[in-house]
């Protein structure tokens, strides 16, 4: 109704706009120079239409009305349907129009009657809505004479005619679907869309109901096809019929038509939320910002202090180890960033943090801190984590690049502030922009010590060495041994107490291996040899049970641990239907900065009772194992991993994002409060 208003306002706008001359002028043009008997001829009708105006395609959109022919013929004769061309999304005030600027051509087929006799007059009442700021109806009659003998083309009007039927719609190659859900998602089954990603794709419905018209139309990109997803109409149902009209990157535009049965659409990357803002460069900008401070984090910092004191006791030789140590942080970074493109790209639904999804990575990730934890208060020594017995060795440019790469692991469950919108540019682009996203982020992690070997004076700041540096180091192991807790706990959340006995035996495993190693690494002959081995065979008894992790039943956090309910699809889309406010907490038990922003805001009394008093359901989102419906919905909102917390005010089309780090002000500013 409120369209209807709006147009009959445009109508009604400037009445002696109507006075004017007209808006459009008209002819009808013939194809051929003459028919013959039985034969057929195409007819166009021309639109002349003055600049900023325009018309109506056979499905106007919100407002308008479609152009039309009426037709008087001489006895036998016969008219087809318009052929019509693709259309335009033509914006007119709130609403979106389907139609023409410039000078379209209306391609009619005219059909003979086998006694045809000549030469015939083709009449036809045109008529045409014309829109600018307001509409003009507008009407002409029109008149054709045609010969009726041999067949024979106007070379005159042939370039115009093909000009026009390259604008007319073709057959779909591939095989579409689609679902309805929150949202309308139409799949091309095209490997090769996916690979050249069109410039635009623009899905023009034949009859009004199926879409809102004018929201936008996302493209998102699947592993064999592209994925459009649309604002879903009322009249959703059976095939869908219409035109995918697609933009190339040389702007070379076809358009197919199309009728859309319901089936699957597979999981797909989206550019058109809230990282698809961003552009290459500034998403570059913000990795390296979020890579700088990732570096405070908890578990980063003891081993940031330790390579620092290791830097200092080599004065200009430690140089070359803090560029090392850069070194070792970028590769890490891609190659971690590229594992998850890849794996996206071949259908895994991964995000930043997946390897803490899989039971065995986190208990191998939790023996590996443990065992950096036993190395700093002195049980063992290896050169590449300490520098020798004192810190006073050199460590080399090996033990300084594979810091970098422990410094990446330990920083893995952590996402920084400016990180998330980044990383979601990152895993909707090619793997070349990807790639320059995640090396901006190790750059970024990698500045201070490539600070230090830019500027070695720097190192002047840093206590002379000492023997206060075995005890500072022995310190640091505390960190460390809390981080390995804390994995144990995640690993408690995906696997269960066998998991938590199975890890706990390997920390004990390592723990004797490496005391082993420790006691008889100085003996000489067979007691070194025999050392050795014992302290092998221990090491891979432990490995072998933490392999038997592989195939732990994941067990799952229960929502009420954190106040809310489970989150699926299906629940907010109920809750939202019925118009009750919905707070969505993405987070998973391996993400540091989730569980800080659960215990200092949204654990505070005046943040739950901001939620009881306004009656927000509030759905917690468990991403600590792999779930796809999770995984979509940080899809949907630009993100590439956990945190992510939205707000869905009562009958919201659209969520507020929330910050990453949360405060207590800014989650009750979200809320209203």
């Amino acid at each position: 109704m409120k369209h209807l208003l709006f147009l009959l306002a445009l109508l009604l706008a400037t009445p002696a706009a109507a006075q004017d001359a007209p808006k459009v002028h008209a002819r009808l043009v013939a194809e051929d120079k003459a028919i013959a008997p039985g034969g057929t001829m195409t007819v166009a009708l021309e639109e002349k239409i003055a600049p900023g105006w325009h018309t109506y395609w056979k499905n106007p959109g919100d407002a308008g009305a479609p152009s039309d022919i009426q037709w008087t013929l001489p006895a036998g004769w016969k008219a087809g349907p318009i052929l019509w061309p693709r259309p335009k999304r033509l914006p007119v005030g709130p609403l979106m129009d389907y139609g023409y600027e410039g000078t379209p051509w209306l391609l009619t087929t005219l059909t003979a009657p086998a006694d045809a006799k000549g030469p015939a007059t083709i009449s036809g009442h045109a008529s045409w809505l014309v829109c600018q700021q307001i509409c003009v109806p507008e009407d002409a009659m029109l008149t054709l004479t045609v010969p009726v003998g041999p067949q024979a083309p106007d070379p005159a009007v042939a370039k115009d005619f093909a000009a026009a039927r390259a604008l007319l719609p073709v057959a779909s190659p591939w095989k579409l679907t689609y679902s309805l859900g929150n949202t309308l998602d139409i799949y091309v089954a095209a490997p090769a869309l996916a690979a050249t990603h069109p410039k635009t794709a623009d899905f023009f419905p034949a009859t009004s109901g199926i879409i809102k018209n004018a929201a936008a139309q996302l493209v998102g990109y699947a592993k064999d096809g592209l994925v459009l997803r649309l604002t879903p109409g009322p009249n959703v149902k059976g095939p869908l019929q219409g035109l995918l009209v697609l933009t190339s990157s040389d702007g070379s535009t076809q358009a197919l038509d199309v009728s859309v049965p319901q089936g699957v659409v597979p999981p797909a990357e989206f550019s058109g939320s809230e990282s698809g803002d961003l552009s290459l460069w500034l998403a570059m900008l913000f990795a390296f910002v979020g890579g700088l401070i990732l570096n405070v984090m908890p578990c980063v910092l003891p081993i940031l202090a330790m390579k620092a004191l290791s830097l200092a006791t080599h004065g200009k030789e430690g140089r070359s180890e803090s560029f090392a140590y850069a070194a070792g942080a970028v590769v890490s970074f891609a190659v971690l960033g590229l594992a998850i493109v890849l794996l996206r790209q071949g259908g895994q639904s991964v995000g930043w943090g997946f390897q803490l999804q899989s039971p065995i990575a986190v208990a191998g990730f939790a023996l590996l801190v443990f065992a950096v934890a036993l190395n700093l208060s002195g049980l063992f020594e290896v050169g590449s984590i300490t520098a020798g017995e004192s810190l006073t060795q050199k460590s080399g440019f090996t033990g300084a690049f594979f810091t970098g790469v422990l410094a990446v692991a330990v920083a893995a469950p952590c996402t920084a502030p400016f990180m998330a919108a980044a990383l979601g540019f990152a895993l909707t682009q090619g793997a070349l922009s990807a790639l320059l996203v995640f090396v901006s982020l190790g750059l970024g992690f990698a500045l201070p010590f490539l600070l230090l070997g830019v500027w070695p004076r720097a190192l002047a700041f840093i206590p002379k060495p000492g023997p206060w540096m075995l005890i500072f180091k022995q310190v640091l192991a505390f960190p460390m041994y809390g981080a390995a807790a804390w994995l144990v706990w995640v690993l408690a959340q995906e696997a269960g107490p066998q998991g938590v006995a199975i890890i706990l035996a390997a920390f004990i495993a390592l723990a004797l291996a490496a005391w082993l190693w420790s006691v008889t690494r100085n003996n000489t002959g067979n007691g070194r040899i025999i050392g050795m081995v014992a302290a092998l065979l221990v090491l891979l008894s432990g490995l072998y049970g933490i392999s038997l992790l592989r195939d732990a039943t994941a067990a799952p956090v229960a929502a009420s641990a954190k106040a809310g309910e489970p989150y699926s699809a299906a629940k907010l889309a109920s809750l939202r239907a019925s118009g009750r406010p919905v707070f969505v907490d993405a987070t998973a038990a391996w993400c540091i900065t989730c569980l800080v922003n659960e215990d200092a805001v949204l654990s505070r009394p005046s943040v739950k009772s901001a939620f009881t008093g306004k009656n927000i359901a509030y759905l917690v989102a468990d991403w600590t194992n792999q779930n796809p419906e999770i995984t979509q919905l940080l899809k949907d909102n630009g993100r590439s991993g956990v945190p992510l917390y939205l707000y869905y005010a009562p009958h919201a089309s659209t969520p507020v994002i929330l910050p990453q780090i949360l405060t207590e002000a800014g989650v009750l500013g979200a809320l209203g409060s």
